[in-house]
């Protein structure tokens, strides 16, 4: 399939003349389209849980989340793996993004990258990846080459492999073991797909990134009980976690916390155990972070 019959590049026939529109009916039209992005990422939730386990699967055995991309869905990608250890306190380098022409000095050599599938095949190797890595390529239109030669140099290296594509029957597609197909069809303007395409990669990188680390431990009921309080904004909302999760009043929390060297998940467990820090970190070591575990034994 040409470049010019992929749905990523066609015309929308309700955003014709756009130009010629008001300000206000361009927010509507848009706002209309976005609408429509939720309903195509749900109708790929089968595909998007395969995914998540493989990825779970992979982080357990003390692999790693990488994922490939170029352009608007590598820097997407680059961003999620960036939450990942503040949201998190995911290992550094356990969820990471390789993008085309990353050391490139302009926006525009960076998209130029996008074409060298020997550079991905390159950061691959450069890397380290191998066979505990699960490794997912992000590309709208599912023929970037940079993403093509990243991710056969995975798959040669035993690595996992999957995608998140917006075209359907997609090169990409057919070279990963797991597909996530998200149609969102031609975007406001015709092969803008930092758009549509843009939001419906964002939306499935959030659930790839998110569930893997509730599956993980990361959580505990619906509190991100592993975040790393790096500034005061954060430091009040693990104090507020240990605070919602047991019941204890500021003093007992702040008290637990102190003892537990920041950490929401040892303080939770102390408090809700009954124990000192130190049972606390055992029992969370001997049952991978999890808390619910944890307060079991």
């Amino acid at each position: 399939m040409g470049l010019d019959d992929l749905i990523t590049e066609a015309r929308s026939a309700a955003s014709r003349d756009l130009d010629l529109r008001s300000t206000g009916e361009l927010v509507e039209l848009m706002n209309q389209q976005d609408a429509a992005v939720p309903a195509a990422v749900a109708s790929s939730a089968a595909s998007i849980a395969a995914v998540v386990d493989t990825v779970v699967e992979r982080l357990k055995a003390g692999g790693r989340l990488v994922y490939v991309g170029a352009g608007s869905s590598g820097r997407l990608a680059a961003v999620d793996a960036s939450e990942c250890e503040s949201t998190f306190s995911s290992a550094p380098g356990q969820v990471l993004a390789l993008l085309a022409g990353a050391d490139a000095p302009s926006s525009l050599e960076q998209e130029a990258a996008e074409d060298d599938a020997e550079a991905g095949l390159r950061d691959v190797h450069s890397a380290g990846v191998g066979a505990t890595d699960a490794v997912i390529g992000i590309s709208a239109s599912g023929r970037t080459p940079y993403v093509l030669g990243a991710v056969d140099a995975a798959a040669a290296a035993g690595a996992a492999t999957a995608c998140v594509v917006c075209a359907p029957d997609s090169e990409l597609g057919r070279a990963v073991e797991r597909e996530i197909v998200v149609v969102v069809g031609p975007e406001l303007i015709a092969g803008s797909t930092r758009l549509k395409a843009g939001t419906a990669q964002k939306l499935v990188l959030n659930m790839i990134s998110t569930i893997s680390m509730i599956r993980l431990g990361k959580t505990f009921d619906n509190l991100m009980v592993d975040v790393h309080a790096a500034n005061e904004k954060l430091r009040a909302r693990v104090l507020r976690i240990v605070m919602t999760a047991t019941g204890a009043p500021r003093d007992r929390a702040e008290e637990a916390l102190a003892a537990a060297d920041g950490s929401a998940k040892v303080a939770i467990v102390m408090l809700l155990a009954g124990v000192d820090d130190a049972v606390a970190r055992s029992r969370l070591a001997a049952e991978g972070g999890n808390i619910r575990s944890a307060l079991e034994r």
